[in-house]
């Protein structure tokens, strides 16, 4: 008889202790804080692992503290050149104080995108369209500087803002091309003037040494003559001294004095 009086007392305290820790433990993860408030005040901040919650006077509210990333749909906006672009945007973004977090901003999430979109907008329309496609780490890294102004006294840390995709119309892109197209066509034509600038200028000092040297203008003419004779060809080839040349030449200079 005894031992059945004793039975329910105990159950009774094992099923008060298992209310009390359904009501007054929790448990948070190694990546979540608990922001607990007291009769609606704030009180601490508990976590990770285990810890105690007054019943029916203290409520908790949870906080991730894992980087969070958002792809931002195409926002239209106007360069300082005004060209209208549409640029896809990333933002990683991640809470370092939770109480703050939780008590400065509702949604913090939410506030963080918004505002690194006014941001991106601001700063897209103080640069050229040729500077947001050629420098986009720049100008991303100074979108993040400021959108991590505004964000820190929320408790969030604005850890990485990426243009992903910049969109232009298709009349500017024409015009780039055509633009891209001309460039590259004068460097080409310069190569070429520069090459055949070099070319003259190399053939005048080889003249140059030859007119010192008969004898080696008739090495070059024989070996040219091998460089022909080398070839399958019916060409029939008469050497004549270069004596001759220079009679010819002395001649025609006395009949033009005559």
């Amino acid at each position: 008889m005894p031992i059945m009086v004793a039975l329910p007392g105990v159950l009774a305290v094992l099923a008060l202790v298992l209310v009390f820790a359904i009501l007054c433990l929790r448990v948070a993860n190694q990546y979540e804080r608990a922001v607990v408030f007291r009769l609606g005040r704030y009180n601490r901040t508990a976590g990770p692992g285990l810890f105690f919650k007054w019943p029916f006077v203290e409520w908790v509210t949870w906080t991730d503290l894992r980087t969070r990333t958002t792809a931002v749909e195409a926002q239209e906006t106007i360069t300082r050149d005004n060209v209208p672009i549409k640029i896809n945007t990333v933002i990683w973004q991640r809470i370092v104080d939770p109480q703050r977090a939780t008590i400065e901003v509702a949604d913090v999430g939410n506030a963080v995108i918004q505002v690194a979109l006014t941001t991106l907008r601001s700063v897209i329309g103080q640069h050229t369209l040729d500077e947001v496609l050629k420098e986009q780490d720049a100008i991303a890294h100074l979108i993040e500087v400021q959108v991590d102004k505004v964000t820190s006294p929320w408790g969030v840390k604005a850890e990485r803002i990426q243009m992903k995709n910049v969109e232009i119309p298709e009349s500017m892109q024409r015009a780039m091309a055509q633009e891209a197209e001309a460039h590259r066509e004068k460097r080409a034509r310069l190569i070429k003037a520069e090459a055949e600038f070099d070319a003259a200028k190399m053939l005048n000092e080889a003249a140059e040494t030859i007119m010192k040297s008969p004898a080696a203008l008739e090495l070059r003419r024989m070996q040219m003559i091998t460089e022909v004779g080398a070839e399958q060809n019916t060409m029939t080839i008469v050497m004549m001294p270069s004596e001759f040349v220079s009679m010819a030449r002395g001649i025609g200079e006395a009949f033009t004095k005559k």
